[in-house]
């Protein structure tokens, strides 16, 4: 079968590949041999009929059009906007299934592209909520609203096209505009309204990313997962002390939930959930969070990890894997506001961490003073560089903790690992492909996977971290 771009195919879907879509193989006429093509919106079990949206010699891609069999696997979407908005994309099939499913992409990942092999797999701990996990989330104004099919030929009319909602993949000048979401919590949906009725009564107008003009960027809502506190964080593009106030009251006579209220002023043109500089409206300006024993203060810029109860679980498999004895001097790379430092401190002698961003150890500082931790120390230092002048004086690490961005570590930060040579790695990662590019290079240098397991942080996406062990070989 020879196929081409815009192609309408049959397709019978075998497999999941590693970030959400379906495989399907066809039998080419060049050679006979199978020719695979990976199909959008679709699940193993499914036949459906395909466009092909990219051709290549050995692969295609293709987009669903319609499913003619549905997989056993398949179940109804719990969100109504579900196809559309592109956050939840695997809602549609059955959570144990997503599981089984990423477990076996992360393994697969390791072997083909680490060429890694004779290591234990632990079970996959998926999410104990499945909806409403999310500790933080961030919403977009917009003066142009995203209007379905079905609207444009219904010729709907709506009063304006104000929008408060989420921006659609590839669609960067209009927001779907939404009424809930099933991500946070049942209150962030009620604040999501009212601040969408308050602006509109007021006739405030959103930003324009054309134009340039309007007040209105983000609202971003932070709720702790395991205290009552609650950040509302309105992002603008200029200060209205006046409309803020009016807002505040507002949000205070309805909402005795909300602990605090902030506004990020962003005068840039860039479109970031964050500002120039910050006005605290109402309460402290910052939440208060807990993993495990340790208390964690985040203000509206804060990292933190957007799962709470994954992350206290994910934390403890660290501790799990490295087996602390009580005497070890740990690194602790791309340490961001010290989540991980804290957690692993009262097993340790002493922890060493290195990240990049001075807010983020700003953020780190602070929370290690709360928590009264003396056996951490906090270093600003760019590990895309070599680092091994900046901790010579420091005694060697036994084991090096690492939880790198998606990108993976720098070919520098693999080298100093190397020269540190400490006992153990403990490899925390949220992207398995770039994982297993950097355990390749660790592994070709006197290091042998041992073991690891995988956390699903994000139910319904194609998302997955995975905690790997290496030991140093002799």
């Amino acid at each position: 079968m020879i196929i081409k771009k815009g192609d309408l195919v049959e397709l019978n879907i075998i497999d999941l590949a590693f970030e959400g879509k379906g495989i399907a193989k066809i039998k080419s006429d060049l050679n006979d041999k199978d020719f695979v093509v990976f199909v959008e919106g679709a699940y193993p079990g499914d036949l459906v009929n395909a466009v092909i949206t990219k051709k290549k010699k050995s692969y295609a891609e293709a987009k669903t059009q319609n499913v003619i069999l549905n997989s056993p696997n398949r179940v109804n979407p719990k969100c109504s906007y579900f196809g559309v908005c592109g956050g939840c994309k695997q809602q549609s099939l059955d959570y144990q299934t997503q599981l089984r499913y990423k477990q076996n992409q992360v393994i697969e990942v390791l072997q083909k592209i680490g060429g890694l092999k004779n290591f234990d797999v632990e079970q996959i701990c998926g999410s104990e909520k499945i909806y409403f996990y999310r500790n933080k989330l961030e919403f977009s104004f917009a003066d142009k609203r995203w209007l379905s099919k079905e609207e444009i030929q219904s010729n709907k009319i709506f009063e304006n096209d104000f929008a408060l909602g989420f921006h659609i993949p590839k669609i960067y000048d209009k927001v779907l505009d939404i009424e809930e979401c099933f991500l946070q919590s049942e209150i962030s949906n009620k604040i999501l309204m009212f601040t969408k009725e308050f602006f509109l009564s007021k006739h405030i107008d959103a930003y324009s990313t054309k134009t340039h003009l309007g007040f209105l960027r983000n609202l971003v809502i932070r709720q702790s997962g395991k205290t009552n506190d609650l950040m509302i964080n309105l992002v603008t593009s200029d200060e209205n002390t006046d409309l803020m106030g009016e807002y505040v009251n507002g949000v205070r006579d309805r909402f005795s939930e909300v602990t605090t209220i902030v506004n990020n002023v962003n005068k840039k043109l860039s479109q970031v959930a964050y500002g120039d500089y910050e006005i605290v409206l109402y309460g402290s300006g910052f939440i208060l969070d807990t993993i495990g024993d340790y208390k964690f203060r985040i203000s509206a810029n804060s990292f933190f990890q957007t799962n709470t109860l994954q992350a206290e679980k994910l934390y403890q498999c660290i501790v799990d894997f490295a087996q602390f004895k009580g005497s070890e001097i740990i690194f602790d790379l791309f340490s961001g506001a010290g989540t991980i430092s804290l957690f692993v401190s009262k097993f340790v002698r002493q922890v060493y961490a290195f990240e990049s961003s001075l807010s983020a150890i700003e953020d780190a500082k602070i929370n290690t003073e709360i928590n009264s931790v003396k056996n951490v120390s906090h270093s600003c230092i760019d590990l895309n560089k070599s680092m091994l002048a900046q901790v010579k004086n420091l005694p060697k690490p036994d084991i090096i903790i690492t939880d790198p961005p998606r990108s993976g570590m720098n070919p520098n930060t693999i080298n100093d690992i190397l020269f540190l040579n400490p006992q153990k790695i403990v490899y925390v990662s949220c992207n398995p492909a770039t994982q297993a590019r950097d355990l390749k290079l660790l592994c070709e240098n006197n290091y042998r996977l041992v073991k690891i397991k995988p956390y699903d942080m994000f139910p319904h996406t194609y998302h997955i971290e995975n905690v790997a062990l290496l030991e140093r070989q002799n």
